[in-house]
């Protein structure tokens, strides 16, 4: 269990399934420390399990927290990279992965993180998704508390490089 409230160099991005989030951030962005877990669900449910955010019952999103350093990557890079990595135009779904706990959420630790995101977003959605008539669905709201999600989900990817992989998890642009 984390609170990473007004910590600015801890990033949290929800965007489909967790194993295709971190693996394609860190990809790109080598120098993260990254872990897969669990954010903003139901405030009564401690430490949930895999099982029980796959229930839907939770309200907690598959989520990856990046801790990052600003003078190597800026919150706006990350946030841009985040965009361009899953459809941000599907509630609630990426590919055939389905559920609340798949949502596209951007979880803030700041208020300036809030302002940055909301700024990248407006930027986005009109460069990219307004002129094919889409508009992101993606949730801006405040970090809730974080739960690191079992350890055979760190760094899936890397360790099953045979994995299943969501495909919306790849640059779109």
């Amino acid at each position: 269990m984390s609170d990473d409230s007004g910590n600015e160099n801890i990033a949290t991005f929800a965007a489909g399934c967790f194993w295709g989030v971190e693996h394609i951030f860190n990809k790109y962005f080598p120098d993260l420390k990254t872990s897969v877990g669990y954010s903003n669900g139901k405030e009564n449910i401690s430490n949930p399990s895999y099982r029980q955010v796959c229930s839907g019952t939770t309200e907690y999103a598959e989520a990856v927290r990046i801790e990052f350093d600003p003078a190597k990557t800026t919150y706006a890079q990350l946030v841009e990279h985040f965009y361009r990595t899953h459809d941000p135009t599907t509630a609630n779904r990426q590919g055939n992965d389905t559920g609340t706990q798949y949502r596209s959420g951007i979880y803030t630790h700041t208020d300036e993180q809030e302002k940055i995101a909301k700024e990248v977003t407006e930027r986005i959605q009109e460069k990219y998704f307004a002129p094919k008539g889409l508009t992101i669905t993606t949730e801006i709201i405040p970090a809730g508390t974080w739960y690191n999600a079992e350890e055979y989900h760190q760094k899936y990817l890397d360790n099953n490089p045979d994995g299943y992989q969501c495909p919306t998890h790849r640059l779109h642009w």
